[in-house]
């Protein structure tokens, strides 16, 4: 991923250093269980943690030659290990390494991403209780549907990423296995007991049939999930570029001093933020059909996979991981214009109250079919010459005949939306 989307917490994770610290990390462990065995001196063991070390253009001096990553890593370590040097890599093969390693920086990258969405989780919750009362138009079709709140807008948006969440910790779960079983993963040269106690000492659980990789529908559903929240993240931001649209204008991304929204026309203020947000969704998104394509691999394995996942794991994880901190400062900064809610809400005469009145209708009499005619009769009568549905319905014989002058003041009071919002957030936040 390019510098500018990057956050260095998780770039860390994918950079060589840390790739090659967690290479080391797997054979120094599987030489401390291989010792423990008996199958090489724990002196040798001893001597790889004490002597262990390897540089990054040597590695890459050797690659160059030999064509294989884990063979020059093991050259240079042995460089410097010594003739104790022999003893790495017993009866394991490149697939436990890399496989395990890919494993440790999917649940790093992981964790990571737990705790941006608990930021994005927090912002949501504050400002979803600021404006719990703030009454706004819902709509549907992008059409004037019915009275709503800014705040149970932003309470749907938070329990659609806490759904992320648990998504996550399940995918983080899944993707957390260790592969330390040597060709074709038979443990013919090595004892399971050694990727136990790698296993172990990563934070990781033994991988049930290797078959000398770990099985792929794990990276995928992983991929998945991250897709799904790219998603989350692509509707909020959606929702919010809508609002600011100058024709509506019930929101505005915080336009900081001295910013500039054109190099044309000075009076720009454009949602640039959340118009980012959706770009960067589709490059998450795009992770999904090769991580399912990578589950099938010939036989016990091959490395289709390998070119793929060096590719869509960081890249996706990285702009995932920016996209998440940049949301939470977005909610956390947004501008809200509850007066210009409002005057949308009064922006049809009324309009917004014709499934209530329709309900009305039906209980004190009315055929369902007779009342909607009725309702959509006046309805349309506002949209083509204006007014207000109020004045409109109290002018019709068929309505007032059933609906008396105090009953169509209480249907226009305009406060349905608010009777069950306090049952709302106890369902989304609990209390």
């Amino acid at each position: 991923m390019i510098p500018r989307y990057s956050r260095p917490q998780m770039t860390e994770i994918w950079a060589p250093e840390s790739r090659f610290r967690i290479w080391f990390e797997i054979e120094a462990h599987a030489c401390d269980a291989q010792a423990e065995l008996g199958v090489i001196p724990r002196a040798a063991a001893a001597a790889v943690w004490q002597r262990g070390k390897w540089e990054i253009h040597r590695i890459d001096e050797i690659e160059r030659e030999v064509k294989h990553d884990v063979i020059a890593f093991l050259t240079s370590l042995a460089e410097h290990v010594g003739p104790e040097a022999r003893f790495v890599h017993q009866g394991m093969t490149s697939s436990d390494v890399l496989d395990t390693c890919l494993s440790v920086q999917l649940t790093r990258a992981a964790d990571l991403l737990l705790a941006d969405l608990d930021q994005l989780l927090a912002a949501l919750e504050r400002r979803a209780r600021e404006h719990k009362l703030t009454a706004c138009i819902g709509r549907s079709h992008g059409i004037h549907a019915e009275a709503t709140t800014f705040g149970i807008k932003l309470a749907g948006h938070f329990a659609e990423f806490k759904r992320c969440r648990a998504r996550l910790v399940n995918a983080r779960s899944e993707v957390a296995t260790c592969a330390i079983s040597g060709p074709v993963g038979t443990f013919a040269g090595i004892d399971p007991a050694v990727e136990r106690h790698v296993a172990d000492k990563l934070g990781l659980q033994a991988e049930p049939v290797s078959t000398q990789v770990i099985p792929r529908d794990r990276h995928a559903m992983f991929f998945a999930t991250l897709a799904v929240i790219a998603g989350a993240v692509e509707r909020l931001a959606t929702e919010i570029r809508h609002l600011q649209r100058t024709e509506v204008r019930e929101v505005e991304e915080y336009f900081s001093p001295g910013q500039k929204g054109s190099s044309a026309m000075p009076h720009k203020r454009n949602p640039i933020l959340t118009e980012n947000l959706t770009g960067l969704a589709r490059l998450v998104r795009a992770a999904v059909v090769p991580a399912l394509e990578n589950i099938t691999l010939w036989h016990e394995r091959d490395i289709s996979h390998s070119s793929v996942e060096r590719v869509l794991a960081p890249d996706a994880t990285i702009a995932l991981d920016f996209s998440l901190a940049r949301l939470a400062g977005v909610v956390d900064k947004l501008v809200v214009y509850p007066d210009r809610m409002q005057e949308n809400l009064d922006q049809l005469g009324g309009l917004i109250h014709s499934g209530g009145v329709l309900l009305a209708l039906t209980q004190a009499g009315m055929s369902r079919e007779d009342a909607y005619q009725a309702v959509q009769r006046n309805a349309m009568q506002v949209w083509r010459e204006g007014g207000t549905l109020r004045a409109t319905l109290a002018a019709d014989p068929q309505v007032t005949h059933h609906l008396d002058t105090a009953a169509l003041d209480a249907l226009f009071a305009g406060d349905a939306h608010l009777q069950h919002v306090d049952e709302i957030y106890r369902r989304v936040f609990g209390d």
